[in-house]
């Protein structure tokens, strides 16, 4: 059984950063797609970045390529989100998870729905 954890997250001004994080448990750890999605108040969630955890290839959303940086430690079974240049509409609460099957092949955070096991969510706020 995978489960996860996240930490991190926080209150920063506006270009600011923050680091979030995921632990995962669980032995189908080493090929699998991790993502970070994000959802705000009245609004759906949205992918924002995955990353195959044995490949290491990532993707990213428009709206956050170029500031954000996902990366995962394969020694610790972790993945963890850096996010630099913050702006208020950053502001959600982020959540991980992971897909189960397929392993690298399109890991993308475009559909929520093929991502199986989350965690249960760490708050991000950026004020302005």
């Amino acid at each position: 059984r995978v489960e996860i954890k996240e930490s991190g997250g926080g209150s920063v001004q506006a270009g600011g950063s923050l680091r979030v994080a995921c632990a995962v448990s669980g032995s189908t750890y080493s090929s699998i797609c991790m993502g970070w999605f994000r959802q705000a108040p009245g609004k759906e969630r949205e992918g924002v970045a995955a990353i195959a955890t044995g490949t290491g290839d990532t993707s990213y959303a428009d709206s956050v390529k170029g500031r954000f940086t996902i990366s995962r430690d394969n020694a610790e079974n972790t993945v963890s989100l850096q996010m630099n240049g913050l702006k208020p509409e950053d502001t959600a609460m982020y959540y991980c998870a992971a897909r189960l099957y397929g392993g690298s092949y399109y890991c993308r955070p475009d559909e929520t729905t093929d991502f199986g096991v989350w965690g249960q969510g760490t708050q991000v706020t950026v004020s302005s």
